[in-house]
């Protein structure tokens, strides 16, 4: 992964745990955070013409709230589609010192369009080079990070963490043109708060939100991204206090934890794992609020050798498929992106040694449990997990029809704020696995398609597309029970039957 931050870099002050120990700085997160930072900016095979390329930037991106509530609100504050205006961290912080210090970075890509023009100033889509290379006019982000030191208090702290508007201009060789860099403004603010909870422990609360406009909600949304935080994520580090984890905080504070609130991210303790298991609950001096799902302590693996800005990427196997490109499709990802031609310079000057590492290491080994019925369900599907949640046996009602496990569909995605990827499925029929309910009370439903050769394998292991009940056609009748009816009490025995 690319090593450092690029932009608002803090100055290297030591943390102190509650210990008195040295705690690590930022930067023993900056591999994992660079990682958030950048993932899915390109996707393989990082060409300008490849159709996934043209649906870009799809995680932690805050758009202006006049824009992500086009569709309208579902509730106060909540957006009504995947996209969203602001994200908000809530940690519990237990204190060790009456002088403790919170320090909070904000981090995010702000998009920059990459305008050719001809020798005579024309824009133009692409332009050869007097040296022999080719510019494409694409879509580019830089990093941008905002900083915060604050001591641990109870009131409320603002700052600005936008970015103006700009254009640079860079001189193509030979005299061929030039390319015009241009930013709109984003503006966005952080609001930092703490609640005492008890004699020594806080609830943070992280807020950050777009306070800019789009001017027409209606606007495409690559427009919109043009005044949005891209891949918003947020760095916080402690002095005299310690972050408690929201994934094993520990008997004593499981309720304090609970009540913690996060939209659209997820807070994980940072820095490197400890060294032995905790008695009490995970602790750490540093905090990593990220709107990809991760574990406590997350890492880059040793074995990686670059990022390769593929969401869920594999090495070896991107590494392999890019070796594999024509020299044309090499000269078009170069000319699509800076850090497209970073990758393929990589690849191709690969030592023998750095890319067998690439081929896996196991970490761990553990009994694999025994299934206790034919149909193996992935860990995270547990019937009857929840109270009055099953996923298989669940209903909801989509035009009339009650739809569940088993019912045939047509997949009818939205426009706008629906997933990439699923923009692919539009007019597919598919089959309902499951129904499913989130932590904010949304439904979904999980779907494999037909004509999916591999949709017996991805129902086996729990792989599926989640789609909203309004994002789906049922066809034809259905036999799914009401689940509401098959509540009702049956009446009593008669007399006879008794």
């Amino acid at each position: 992964m690319a090593e450092g931050l690029v932009d608002g870099r803090a100055p290297r002050t030591a943390l102190v745990d509650g210990s008195g120990r040295p705690a690590p700085t930022f930067e023993a997160m900056s591999a994992v955070a660079d990682a958030v930072l950048y993932e899915g900016y390109l996707l393989y095979p990082y060409r300008r013409s490849s159709p996934k390329n043209r649906a870009r930037w799809q995680f932690g991106v805050l758009f202006p709230r006049d824009w992500a509530e086009a569709d309208g609100p579902v509730s106060p504050g909540v957006s009504g589609s995947a996209d969203s205006w602001y994200q908000r961290t809530e940690c519990l912080l237990r204190v060790n010192r009456p002088d403790a210090v919170v320090r909070l970075r904000v981090r995010y890509l702000q998009l920059q369009h990459k305008q050719v023009e001809d020798a005579d100033g024309r824009p133009v889509e692409s332009l050869a080079c007097g040296d022999g290379t080719v510019q494409l006019t694409f879509e580019e982000a830089v990093a941008r990070a905002a900083d915060l030191t604050a001591a641990l208090d109870e009131g409320e702290h603002r700052f600005a963490v936008g970015s103006p508007a700009g254009t640079d201009t860079e001189e193509l060789p030979g005299g061929a043109g030039r390319i015009v860099r241009r930013r709109a403004e984003v503006r966005a603010s952080t609001v930092l708060v703490a609640e005492r909870l008890g004699e020594d422990l806080f609830r943070l609360r992280v807020r950050t939100a777009n306070e800019g406009s789009v001017g027409d909600p209606r606007a495409p949304r690559d427009l919109a991204l043009r005044h949005a935080l891209i891949a918003t994520h947020t760095l916080l580090g402690v002095e005299g206090a310690e972050f408690v984890s929201l994934i094993d905080p520990g008997r004593a504070l499981r309720e304090a934890a609970r009540g913690c609130r996060n939209d659209f991210t997820f807070p994980v303790l940072g820095g490197p794992p400890p060294a032995g298991a905790p008695a009490d609950g995970s602790a750490s001096a540093l905090l990593l609020s990220s709107p990809i799902i991760l574990p406590d302590h997350p890492q880059v693996a040793p074995e990686s050798p670059g990022d390769l800005h593929d969401a869920g990427e594999i090495d070896e196997i991107l590494t392999l498929r890019t070796m594999l490109l024509t020299d044309e499709e090499k000269r078009e990802a170069r000319a699509t992106d800076p850090r497209a031609a970073e990758i393929l310079d990589r690849v191709d000057t690969m030592p023998p040694e750095v890319f067998e590492r690439l081929h896996g290491a196991i970490r761990s080994l553990g009994p694999a449990a025994a299934a206790s019925s034919p149909t193996v369900r992935p860990a995270w599907w547990q019937e009857g997990g929840d109270d009055g949640l099953s996923p298989a046996t669940d209903s909801v009602l989509v035009g009339g029809v009650r739809v569940g496990g088993g019912s045939p569909v047509r997949l009818r995605p939205r426009g706008r704020g629906a997933d990439a990827q699923d923009m692919f499925l539009v007019g597919r029929t598919a089959t309902v696995a499951a129904v499913f309910h989130d932590v904010d009370g949304s439904t979904h439903l999980a779907v494999t398609v037909d004509d999916d050769p591999a949709a017996e394998l991805h129902g086996w292991y729990g792989r599926f597309h989640y789609f909203r009940p309004d994002e789906v056609e049922p066809l034809g009748g259905t036999d799914v029970p009401d689940p509401a009816a098959a509540a009702e009490p049956s009446p009593g025995p008669t007399p006879s039957e008794a």
